[in-house]
């Protein structure tokens, strides 16, 4: 889901990611994992964007795994491939603290081969840096501030002073999921004052249960029952069929199913 949630922020407001990441508002396209050549690894996992001259790849995590770091190495090497005159700046953003060392994590290295990757740990970078774009507005809640709460408030207030009714939808529902990593739901609730932003973190709270059940089959049919349930309220808020599928994951067909 929180991969689902980053792409999508990601695809829509590439400027604000480049600006953010590469230092210039340069205009991305979204580039396929398939033309990097060979089966990609997790291709739902990763996100890459590309200029003239530069591809970007990201990858955003809610816990460190151990493979990342080859992953970045291996598609650099399949960026280089593709596009041998393009320079290419990877990045992983890890979004929930953990005490792992993983996250400090920077190189790849195998005998004679060395690769070096950029890491950024959202909860060390400082919210007032988010607070000046839309497309990064989700994501202040998860970083350095001494109050999460009137982090969150201010995040709602730049929220409301999104002009477009249909931008503003989409950044309140991805920043009501990603605060569920760090907040509880009343307080959401609370500040975003909004049905679907109670519905969003409910799921958090299905898929967890989910976990804890004995059964497979309650897991899944508990997971299923979320995503459908979050859906919808995408959908009761005015969110496109479109946006609400590259969200949540279901087909376009799956959410033309619940549409009210």
């Amino acid at each position: 889901m929180f991969d689902n949630i980053c792409k999508f922020l990601v695809e829509s407001f590439s400027t604000d990611f480049a600006t953010w990441l590469l230092g210039e508002p340069i205009a991305l396209t979204e580039l396929s994992p398939q033309d990097l050549s060979l089966e990609p690894i997790r291709a739902d996992a990763l996100i890459l964007l590309q200029s003239k001259e530069f591809i970007l790849h990201l990858e955003f995590q809610t816990r460190p795994k151990l493979r990342v770091p080859f992953r970045m190495a291996d598609y650099r090497l399949r960026g280089y491939r593709r596009f041998p005159k393009k320079r290419m700046k990877q990045v992983v953003i890890y979004l929930k603290r953990t005490n792992s060392r993983r996250v400090y994590q920077t190189t790849f290295t195998l005998e004679e081969t060395f690769h070096r990757f950029q890491v950024i740990r959202l909860w060390e970078q400082p919210s007032s840096a988010f607070l000046q774009s839309p497309g990064l507005l989700p994501f202040a809640v998860l970083c350095q501030s001494e109050d999460r709460v009137e982090t969150k408030r201010q995040v709602a207030m730049e929220i409301d002073n999104i002009g477009d009714l249909q931008t503003q939808n989409n950044v309140t529902a991805s920043t009501a999921i990603l605060a569920g990593l760090v907040l509880e739901e009343k307080v959401i609730q609370q500040l975003l004052r909004r049905d679907l932003m109670k519905e969003s973190v409910v799921y958090q709270s299905i898929q967890a249960e989910g976990r804890t059940e004995g059964r497979t089959e309650g897991r899944a049919e508990g997971l299923q029952e979320g995503i459908q349930l979050m859906a919808l309220n995408m959908l009761r808020e005015g969110l496109s069929i479109e946006v609400v599928a590259r969200i949540t994951g279901l087909s376009v067909e799956q959410v033309e199913q619940l549409e009210p």
